[in-house]
């Protein structure tokens, strides 16, 4: 009997990813922990930002879609690794599970999206610092984060639409949460073609975000060569927010590639291992980076502790 004749009906998948590990409860509690600081931090990073009318510029605008993205991307998978870790909850429906993997896969095609176009922007500001404004307003970098999400909605819609129509042969993922390859190997046909279609994809705009990302940054050094002492110290220190979360974001993803083509063969357990960290590390990262690195919301964050400590003070005094 052939297996698209052995087919069954899923309604629902069982998540066995975390079948393997010893201590479930102590992983999904750090995951658990990472996932409310990266919710926490990234919220007040766009509250922020909207409630100063002094932050709405392009960059701020852009920091807010990067918290958008990293908020996204980690509640893609996070809540579903910690139902099953901590509560036992391994179960997710099909519905579902088809949602999670196109919210998970936008999230990751975003980040890099993002990163993008804050290089553009960081590129235009260094190199036309007195006419940056005019070329890069607030309509324009608005215009190119929707675009961005247009673009990457339009790829990515096209993961869940090739799995669905497949019959499914098994009600297992193998996986820690349902993403396009956990999917694609529940079904009854040949996966090598369906993952073709998302390695093209993956790698396509992989390279392609990355690359644009490695131009900016050369063109950026260029003209710092040209520059004085102060205006390299000034363009190294706008630079540093954007590389870490570059590095954060991308060294996972190449850490994967570079092995392949060594001829390492990774356990499922450790590629699982280095996607979990892709999304959990830029996630929390980030909006530390930009909190710590700008000063002006490092300002509003230092104001709010003053206000926080005045409002402590007054109480203890009204006390009798």
């Amino acid at each position: 009997m052939s297996l698209q004749n052995a087919s069954m009906k899923v309604t629902h998948f069982i998540i066995n990813g975390f079948d393997t590990v010893k201590s479930p409860v102590a992983v999904g509690v750090v995951i658990l922990i990472i996932y409310l600081v990266s919710i926490v931090t990234n919220l007040l990073n766009i509250l922020f930002v909207i409630s100063d009318k002094r932050l709405h510029k392009p960059m701020y605008i852009l920091i807010c879609n990067l918290a958008i993205v990293d908020i996204m991307y980690i509640s893609s998978a996070s809540p579903t690794m910690v139902g099953v870790l901590v509560a036992g909850v391994n179960t997710i429906s099909y519905l579902e599970c088809l949602i999670q993997m196109f919210v998970f896969h936008l999230g990751g095609m975003m980040e890099r999206f993002a990163l993008a176009i804050m290089a553009f922007d960081r590129l235009v500001a260094i190199i036309y610092p007195f006419q940056y404004h005019s070329y890069l307003k607030n309509t324009r970098i608005l215009l190119y984060t929707y675009i961005s999400w247009v673009v990457a909605c339009g790829f990515v819609v096209v993961l869940p639409a090739t799995v669905a129509p497949l019959p499914h042969c098994y009600s297992s993922l193998r996986y820690s949460f349902c993403d396009y390859a956990a999917v694609v190997r529940t079904t009854c046909v040949d996966p090598t073609y369906f993952f073709n279609i998302g390695a093209i994809i993956y790698s396509f705009l992989l390279f392609l975000t990355f690359i644009f990302i490695c131009l900016s940054y050369c063109v950026i050094l260029i003209f710092a060569k040209l520059s004085s002492s102060n205006d390299k110290k000034k363009i190294g220190s706008t630079l540093v927010s954007h590389l870490i979360c570059v590095i954060c974001h991308y060294c996972p993803a190449f850490v994967i590639i570079v092995l392949t083509r060594l001829g390492v063969v990774l356990t499922l357990d450790e590629r699982q291992g280095l996607l979990i960290a892709n999304i959990l590390g830029p996630s929390v990262v980030n909006p530390f980076v930009y909190c710590l690195r700008t000063k002006e919301i490092k300002h509003k964050i230092f104001m709010l502790f003053k206000k926080l400590q005045v409002l402590r003070y007054n109480e203890k005094k009204c006390k009798p």
